[in-house]
């Protein structure tokens, strides 16, 4: 047996050799196991270039649609946005300083109001694009018009209930109430949204999973965005103002836009393992 520096040597370079290969292995496992094929799956639909178009897109087209809608229903397009990111009293009230009517307010000539659907449109449209990738049906072109502005009107019917139930329940049900009526809405927001998107081509049993999934992850986003994103919009409007706020919405659109392929995905996944034959 080898004793001495030249045998500790040995040993040193017998267990980096091991280190090394079981480096590889857990590599390769982790490589051909599920996180890999989700990994592939997510680059495969270029989630995060999606994520910031989605971004872009809906600040510059969906919310002038969304204040001028809810504005016409009579609620707060400021309210609905900061249930969304289930912000604090504080950062709630630096949103709404963005939403504040100018002196011209009212007047939406014909043209503007075409522009504003069309603009809502081409969000309907990317997030039907992604759903038709991730499962696999074809597109019709224009005559998807219909199931876009429907899941338009789902959409800001979900945040006014969002924004209403917020108000309602939080007095009375606590954070425990909340949570469950905010995940049993949100599933099925996203389950009907995936339906009528793919303008039923999928079956409601084979949605439900990517639906589920997408809401656990909604719910996960708004948790976090109340603990970090309140503290971050608050400290950026006192840094840079309104275009610091408007930084950190940019923030949350970009995660909105990965938790929504990333939802859809896991479930279209789960499903595919489902009905894998066994062995």
């Amino acid at each position: 047996m080898p004793v001495g520096p030249r045998g500790g040597r040995g040993r040193v370079r017998a267990r980096l050799s091991g280190l090394g290969r079981w480096g590889r292995n857990a590599v390769q496992r982790l490589r051909t196991g599920e996180p890999g094929r989700l990994w592939s799956r997510l680059n495969a639909v270029d989630f995060y270039g999606n994520s910031f178009q989605l971004a872009a897109l809906a600040i510059l087209c969906f919310f002038p649609f969304l204040i001028v809608v809810t504005a016409a229903a009579g609620r707060d397009a400021a309210a609905v946005v900061a249930g969304w990111l289930g912000l604090n009293r504080q950062a709630a009230q630096d949103v709404a300083d963005l939403f504040k009517a100018g002196p011209g307010a009212g007047t939406l000539t014909i043209a503007s109001a075409c522009l504003l659907v069309v603009g809502a449109l081409a969000v309907a449209a990317t997030l039907q694009r992604w759903y038709e990738r991730v499962f696999d049906v074809p597109g019709r072109g224009w005559r998807d018009i219909a199931a876009q502005l429907s899941w338009l009107a789902a959409l800001v019917a979900y945040g006014i209930v969002q924004a209403t139930a917020g108000r309602t329940l939080g007095p009375a049900g606590g954070p425990v109430l909340q949570g469950l009526f905010g995940l049993a809405l949100a599933t099925l927001f996203w389950w009907g949204s995936m339906k009528v998107l793919l303008r039923g081509a999928v079956s409601w049993r084979a949605l439900f999973p990517a639906a589920l999934a997408t809401a656990v992850c909604w719910m996960g986003l708004g948790l976090f965005s109340a603990h970090f994103f309140s503290a971050a919009i608050v400290a950026n409007e006192r840094s840079y103002g309104p275009i610091g706020v408007i930084m950190i919405i940019l923030s949350w659109l970009v995660a909105m836009g990965v938790v929504i392929q990333l939802g859809s995905i896991v479930g279209r996944m789960y499903v595919e393992r489902r009905s894998r034959p066994r062995g």
